[in-house]
């Protein structure tokens, strides 16, 4: 896997197998620890220095130093003889000295290399597990408070923003209900065909009597029958369009109302992000504040949430993307993660992701995100 020139690297895909099996002989064996593979550039002297310099990068995000790497390398080394090999290094455009530090930091291009051919990483452990499979607890919960969970959860493990995306749906509904809140508001419970629950809060006209909306409710699960949702707004719609509904007045507001709280959105379409403040926590340029905002502005564009499962479509396996590699923002200094949510067949329901600076440690979210999309793959299947 060479790095090749800049502006032509790739992203890194590493594809873990499911908890329980392995990849026979395979550095990636998700079941023990992983051997270490060094790239074909690199001789083991050179791969052991850099590979020491970015996980003490990611550990502390300081510039190490040669004296600090003879005390921690796995091989024995003098100072001179690891100054020369930092030397080399920075001559390949794999390492830069910060200031005038005598310690260096991995280049990215230096972090590509990285994680093609050095990353190291295991399993997660049972807490871990717990607390992953808590977040995408649905039952009781609304699919948006499912997912948004399962994206703070995704932060707060990694340190960095997490990302939930699930695509746009259209599987059969259930049943459809109506629950006044007050005299205003009224809730819209959908249930899906397979169980998922979603909930969206609507205005009703002031003093609405509660007959309305179980009229309204009695006529949109009267016309069901399996359909998706943009069947039944068809539906709904030829039959106002032919005075067929036989609703009063409020009635067909209500019926209006709360079809039109999922128009062009589909059942669970959504890119839930969390965490972005800790995007600022370590920035200490007002130009690198400028490209955070514009990041902030990209989450927050409906061509997002497609490019994303873009990238999540061309992978089997968790995605890294180094700076700008990703083509989603062009951030220096960042990082972004993603792996697609499968389902038993097979078939791509969502995706997930982290974003957060290079020094995100990657070896410990890998095994995270892996577990996580599989479990999402599940609850979105």
């Amino acid at each position: 896997m060479r790095a090749g020139p800049a502006g032509t690297r790739r992203a890194a895909t590493l594809t873990i197998p499911p908890h329980g099996t392995s990849f026979a002989g395979s550095p990636m064996d998700h079941t023990s620890k992983p051997q270490r593979m060094m790239p074909p550039e690199l001789d083991a002297r050179s791969a052991a220095v850099l590979r020491e310099i970015v996980e003490q990068y990611v550990e502390t995000g300081d510039p190490v130093g040669s004296r600090t790497l003879s005390r921690r390398l796995p091989i024995a080394l003098s100072p001179a003889t690891i100054r020369n090999v930092m030397a080399d290094l920075t001559d390949a455009g794999l390492l830069f000295a910060p200031h005038t530090s005598a310690g260096r930091l991995p280049t990215e291009r230096g972090l590509r290399l990285f994680v093609d051919g050095l990353l190291q990483f295991g399993d997660i452990g049972e807490e871990e597990r717990l607390t992953i499979s808590r977040a995408l607890e649905s039952k009781g919960r609304s699919l948006q408070d499912t997912l948004g969970e399962a994206s703070a959860m995704l932060s707060g493990l990694s340190a960095a923003a997490g990302l939930v995306l699930a695509p746009k749906t259209e599987g059969a509904i259930r049943h459809i209900d109506f629950v006044a809140l007050g005299s205003s508001r009224a809730l819209v419970i959908l249930v899906a065909a397979d169980g998922q629950v979603e909930n969206r809060v609507i205005e009703t006209p002031r003093g609405l009597p509660p007959a309305a909306l179980t009229q309204a409710a009695n006529y949109l699960n009267a016309r069901l029958a399996g359909r998706s949702l943009p069947e039944l707004r068809r539906t709904v719609a030829e039959d106002m369009a032919a005075d067929r509904t036989q609703l009063d007045e409020t009635a067909s507001l209500v019926v209006e109302s709360g079809l039109a709280t999922w128009t062009g959105e589909g059942r669970g379409g959504a890119l839930i992000v969390r965490g972005q403040s800790r995007l600022l926590a370590e920035i200490t340029h007002v130009e690198r504040i400028a490209s955070i905002r514009t990041l902030f502005e990209r989450l927050e564009a409906q061509e997002t949430m497609i490019k994303l499962l873009d990238l999540a479509e061309q992978s089997d396996g968790v995605r890294i993307f180094i700076g700008a590699e990703s083509g989603l923002f062009g951030a220096s200094g960042m990082a972004m993660m993603v792996a697609p949510a499968r389902n038993e067949a097979d078939r791509i329901v969502g995706a997930i992701g982290v974003i957060g600076p290079t020094r995100i440690n990657y070896g410990r979210i890998i095994p995270v995100m892996d577990y996580t999309a599989r479990l999402l793959g599940r609850l979105l299947g």
